[in-house]
């Protein structure tokens, strides 16, 4: 059996590299792939610091990845082949299937989050985009937003905060190709690269007169709003501005509370990027299967991908190997992620 090395949880807070089993297929509709870039998201480092009812001891980690594909389960309706060159998401850190991570030498993959890599794209560009399309494919689900295919007739305002964030990066450009006039909010030193995304406006995050110029900008209408970052004060700001009739926002982690405080007739949701795998997980508790947000990937996911080989959605700006290759390099880059280094990009590690 081929050799096998992966990161997993020893405890809150620590993770190290194990050599583990070469990986078997969870169930027929899963592939075997060989990782040869993989991309470090905010929950790899979350779910490793997971603890009390959350802890994920013992889990393999690692969500994004890209890579060529070992095997084929015999369920696979997707033309995949091995040797292909693939990539998506990887449900890592699950209390449920603890064998699972992208952040190994092999690992295992649902179908319908992983995609044929387009010619245009490096292991390593292709590996920035898993969790991205399943927040994303969700976020707008919820939203109710026209997809890029399909952009809507008349111009409509969407407010993204933390818009050079990793999730902001890509939702900035999905919205604007679906007709939107993007309303972000960044550091001054990113305006320009969140305006080339696409964003026609870029305002300080920082700013003493956001809420108003918000307001302003919107004539006091605004319907949409995805909070990137989903503090306290994101969430509070995000709640106050949106006054148009039938309002949604979609946030990244729980606030709840906050926005129901502040707005209680708004539609929220908290948008879990987990759901999109379509199996149990686990977060202070088990969450039920939703198969209904996996099948949702089989057409969302195919015209995600299909701008990305168009060219017409870029990945976020890559941050390659700091600290190290290989799985060295991804525990260095868990640290500084966790330690608020990154802005406006990606940490992405090579594999071989």
């Amino acid at each position: 059996m081929k050799p096998n090395k992966s990161i997993v949880v020893d405890s809150p807070g620590k993770a190290s590299i194990h050599e583990v089993p070469y990986p078997t297929l969870p169930a027929d509709d899963y592939l075997i792939v060989k990782p040869r870039a993989v991309a470090i998201n905010p929950v790899d480092w979350k779910q490793i610091d997971a603890d009390g009812d959350r802890r994920t001891d013992g889990c393999q980690v690692g969500f994004d990845y890209a890579g060529t594909v070992e095997e084929v389960g015999p369920g696979v309706t997707l033309p995949f082949k091995k040797g292909d060159r693939v990539a998506g998401a990887i449900h890592g850190t699950n209390t449920h299937l603890k064998s699972n991570g992208g952040f190994a030498t092999y690992a295992t993959a649902r179908e319908f989050l992983q995609a044929h890599i387009p010619e245009s794209l490096s292991f390593e560009e292709a590996a920035t985009q898993g969790v991205a399309l399943a927040t994303i494919g969700l976020t707008y689900r919820f939203l109710q937003l026209p997809w890029p295919t399909e952009p809507a007739r008349e111009p409509f305002d969407i407010f993204i905060y933390g818009g050079s964030t990793a999730m902001g990066i890509t939702m900035i450009q999905m919205a604007s190709l679906s007709g939107g006039t993007v309303i972000a909010t960044s550091s001054p030193s990113n305006a320009e690269y969140m305006k080339s995304l696409g964003a026609s406006h870029v305002l300080d995050y920082k700013s003493d007169s956001l809420t108003e110029d918000i307001l302003k900008l919107t004539g006091s209408q605004l319907k949409y709003a995805v909070d990137c970052h989903s503090d306290e004060f994101s969430a509070t700001l995000c709640a106050k501005v949106l006054q148009g009739s039938e309002a949604r926002m979609a946030s990244l982690r729980r606030t709840e509370d906050i926005v129901k405080a502040t707005n209680p007739n708004l539609e929220h949701e908290e948008i879990k990027g987990y759901l999109a795998f379509g199996g149990v997980w686990n977060s202070a508790g088990d969450f039920e299967a939703r198969p209904q947000d996996y099948d949702y990937m089989k057409t969302f996911g195919p015209m995600f991908w299909g701008l990305l080989g168009a060219g017409k959605l870029k990945p976020p700006r890559l941050y390659v190997n700091h600290g190290g290759s290989g799985l060295d390099g991804v525990l260095a880059g868990l640290d500084k992620l966790r330690n608020g280094q990154v802005s406006a990009g990606k940490l992405v590690y090579s594999m071989e």
